[in-house]
């Protein structure tokens, strides 16, 4: 009796999968279609966060160039490398040839 009702539900799954445009899978195999038919997160992503430029003092610089705005974060930056160099612990130099590279110096 088990063989003769599953031959309608076969029939029933197929005819509801062509009804609601599901995809039709008898074995049950993993085919990604959850993921597929789910809504791209992308676009919303992108008009959650503003336009970095845009809110920016170097950016408002940009649109209203005489008002001269002063980044305050950017100076403080600036100031903190420029005391680090004092003491040392600033960035080495770029090396402008291949000798002058510490990588170089190493290898002999």
């Amino acid at each position: 009796m088990a063989s003769t009702i599953i031959s309608p539900l076969k029939a029933l799954t197929k005819l509801r999968c062509s009804i609601f445009q599901t995809a039709y899978n008898p074995t049950s195999s993993r085919s990604g279609a959850k993921y597929l038919r789910a809504r791209l997160r992308g676009p919303s992503m992108v008009k959650y966060y503003p336009e970095p430029d845009k809110h920016s003092v170097e950016g408002l610089n940009r649109l209203y160039p005489g008002f001269n705005l002063v980044d305050v974060d950017e100076v403080i930056r600036l100031n903190d490398v420029e005391e680090k160099k004092k003491r040392g612990k600033g960035a080495p130099k770029k090396a402008k040839t291949k000798e002058e590279s510490r990588r170089a110096a190493r290898k002999r």
